[in-house]
Parts: structure tokens; sequence; C-alpha cells
């Protein structure tokens, strides 16, 4: 089959068309901008990539069209695909029939830890000897990249977003994914873009939920009251995890040392195992525990979970140390929520409890450059010494109305105690930082985008003796 995707060169869409040409089909594929590395990856695949979009493009006709979410009616190769009634689908749909159908599917759903469960659910099985086929939304750091297809395989471990699948298809992606095991890690609001409450998320929520089969798994976050309450109908059996004394599995004798953190994992009272990861954070073992209730699910034992985890390296941007220099310890991290900026934040100062810890945060999510968590991220930066506030992306985009109040964050997290900034762009940023770092500084940018480059350019000036 023939395959065309328009706007090929996001990393989902670049993503998927590679695994469909690993299956056999030729796949061809347009976009506006065709740019590294995912172009590169594509054209060494022997995809052929047409820059910019036309009617043109669709010659010779393909036998199906991909639509990427970003696109929406007005563009003038969607326009086409529609005059000339070409069969076309979304990313998610196409996953469903070509992939999923037929197969045991795990999707690792919520509002933070879907990329870091996805990618410690697949190597856990990939450990086991499962031969998971994987979608991952980022590079996971024990495999080559963030997808894998085994035609073999058995099991599908799916990052469940619940961002809308197209401009024809308004659903979450995840209820595409047709799930057999399920992990809802956690929910709160976000994407202030497609959802207009906490309401409608979890809508969204319940419906992925009712069509979870009664011979699969559900397993969810106990100590969390919107996960609890999206799963309150369920048909299908429920393990819940987390640190609550009510959790079917839980944690407890949580150690956070300078490399690893250590947990018991219980069970009606009694220890089953002890568990340890190279990972910071209680998020993490939170994290952990759901992977852990999903790999016993389908047999696989403490000891090959164990191994699993020691040698799990997470996601990049996942909390990621970048390196050391001169004292100076440089994190990059994709936190964009002020949960996830709390989370982080406490990680990294129980591990370096004596250090000036100094965030550097982008505004840059659909949520958090509008003013709806005006109050929570004013209270989310505690555990820092210092904040660094870059420009809202994308300002012109929004009304002064909808914006972010940037000049009253600041001053409210400095009301909270906290010396806080707002610096308008990445050099003089980088600058500040660089100028007046020392030994002992523990840095961390916080972004769920490139945020300018800004980690060369820290990394390159942290190096540099004369700026300390």
């Amino acid at each position: 089959m023939h395959i065309h995707f328009i706007g090929i060169c996001g990393t989902a869409m670049g993503n998927v068309a590679l695994m469909m040409r690993a299956i056999g089909h030729t796949v061809t594929g347009s976009d506006e901008n065709t740019y590294p590395p995912m172009s590169e990856l594509l054209a060494d695949a022997g995809v052929e990539i047409i820059r910019g979009f036309g009617s043109e493009n669709l010659e010779p006709v393909p036998d199906l069209v991909v639509i990427g979410n970003k696109l929406s009616r007005g563009n003038i190769e969607v326009e086409a695909v529609l005059d000339r009634k070409l069969r076309y689908t979304s990313l998610p749909e196409l996953l469903k029939e070509e992939v999923i159908r037929g197969r045991t599917s795990i999707v690792l759903a919520g509002t933070h830890g879907k990329t870091t469960t996805s990618a410690m659910t697949s190597w856990v099985l990939d450990s086991a000897g499962l031969k998971p086929i994987f979608m991952i939304g980022g590079a996971p750091g024990n495999f080559e990249a963030g997808w894998h297809f085994h035609a073999d395989s058995h099991y599908v471990v799916l990052e469940g977003d619940e961002y809308d699948t197209a401009f024809f298809d308004k659903r979450s992606k995840f209820v595409h994914y047709l799930p057999t095991i399920l992990l809802i890690n956690n929910i709160e609001f976000d994407h202030a873009d497609i959802f207009a409450s906490l309401d409608e998320i979890l809508l969204s929520f319940r419906r992925l939920v009712n069509i979870v089969p009664r011979n699969g798994l559900i397993v969810a976050n106990g100590d969390d009251p919107n996960a609890m309450n999206a799963i309150g109908h369920s048909f299908t059996p429920v393990c819940t995890i987390g640190f609550g004394k009510k959790c079917t599995l839980r944690a407890s004798n949580i150690s956070f040392g300078t490399s690893k953190t250590s947990f018991d994992v219980v069970r009606s009272g009694q220890v089953e195992a002890q568990i340890t990861l190279s990972l910071l954070g209680e998020f993490n073992v939170r994290n952990a525990l759901g992977v852990i209730a999903i790999a016993r699910h389908l047999g696989i034992s403490y000891e090959e979970i164990g191994f699993a985890f020691r040698s799990f390296r997470n996601t990049r941007r996942r909390l990621e140390r970048i390196g050391e220099w001169n004292g100076v310890v440089l994190y990059d991290d994709f936190a964009h929520h002020p949960t996830a900026i709390a989370g982080t934040l406490h990680a990294l100062r129980v591990r370096y409890p004596d250090a000036r810890l100094r965030a550097i945060f982008e505004p840059r999510s659909n949520t958090t450059r509008r003013n709806v968590f005006q109050r929570e991220l004013a209270d989310c930066f505690r555990d820092a010494d210092e904040v660094t506030l870059a420009q809202i992306d994308r300002l012109d985009e929004l009304s002064p109305e909808e914006r972010l109040d940037t000049e009253r964050l600041v001053a409210d997290i400095a009301d909270h105690g906290t010396e806080a900034h707002f610096l308008r762009d990445v050099p003089t940023i980088a600058e500040y930082v660089i100028s007046t770092s020392r030994p002992d500084d523990v840095v961390v940018v916080m972004s769920n985008g490139r945020f300018g480059g800004i980690i060369e350019k820290l990394r390159g000036g942290l190096a540099l003796p004369a700026k300390l």
C-alpha cells in the first residue's frame, strides 16, 4: 500500500512513517518545513519527502493519506484530498488498524509520566524477551529510536496522549489505541487550548476506561482522586498503585541516594520485592510502580523487572543530567506543568540539599502560556533558590487578557521568599546564569521545547573558567 503523510516531519508522524516503511508499505510525505533530525532519518530510510504543500504532491494517487493533527482546513493539500474524495485517516487510527488490532495493547496515560512509563515498560518487556512493538514520544535511552516494530510481537506499548486526534476527529488520541492494559498515572487540567475544564478531560479518560475489555487490566494511581474518579464504573479489573495503604501495590521504605532510588513493593501488607532505580524523584517511584503492576500481570518476574530497572536509561530531557563544569551541575527537563515543575525541583532538592538550586523556566505549552495556572506557577517553585522566567513563547498569538502575567508571577515568586527575575531572551538568560554561577550551583532548564538552544549556550559558557 502507498501511504502519504501530510506533515511528515513532526516527531510522531515521522516515526510512524518509518514504522509503516518497516512493515513494508510504500511511504511518501510532504511538509512545509523539512528539518533534521527527522528529515534525515526519513531520507536515510528511503522515504521521499516533498517540501511544501500542494495538490501535485498527491500524484501518483496514494492508497491512503494520513493527515497530521497540526493541519486544518485551508491547507491546500488537505483541501485537495477532500475535493478528490481520497481515502484519508488520522495517525492514531492508522496505528490502530496497521499495528494494534489483534495484539495486546498496553497504553500508558496521564497528565504526567507518559513518556517515562512508556519507555520503562518497553524496556522491561524487551529485557524479558517479549520483543514489544512500541511508540514513545521522545528519545528513549535504551533504544536507538522512539519506535520499534516486530512483525511477530504480541505486544504494543503506546504513549496514550489525551490531545485531540485531527481536525476531523476531536476525540483524544488514546481512544483509538484499543487498550488491553491501561495505566492512568494521574489526571490534572492541561491542554487549555482544547479543553475548557477538568471535567472535559475526565470525560475523555472515562471514555478510554470504557473500552478496556473485561479480560484486561487497569492500573490507576490510587492516591489521585481524579484517576479514581475516571475508573469509577470500570468493567475491568483494577490494580491501584501509590503510597497510600489502600493501594493494591504500594511503595514503602523509600530511600533516595546520590545516584539511585530504592523502595519496597508491598501487597496486602507483605513486602514482595525490593527495587532499585537509577532515577531521581518520588514521581519516578510511582512511575515504576505502575510498570511493575503491568509487568507482573504479564508474568514477568521481579528478578527480570529488577534487572531491567537497574539498566534503564530514561528518555532524553526527563530530568536529564547534561554535565558538570567547574562545580556547576546542569540539568534539562521537559517539565511544563506546575505539578511537574514542583516534582522536578523537589527531586533535585532532595538530591542536592545544600546546593543553590537555580530554575530557568520557559512558559511554552498551550496551558502555561495562558493565565489559567497563574497562582499554581507562583507556588510550584518553592524548592528553588532562584527562578529565571523567560518570555512567553508565541506571545502575539494570545490576547493580553488570556496571557500569563509574567510581571505578577515574578513578584509572587519573590513574595514566597525565592529570588526571581524576568529576562526576555535566551542570550540574556544564558549570559546572566553563566556570569553569576558559582561552584555547587545546580541549574535546571524547564521547557517542553528547544528553548532557543539554551542548553547548548549554557554548556559552552559554564565550561569557561573565566566566566566563574
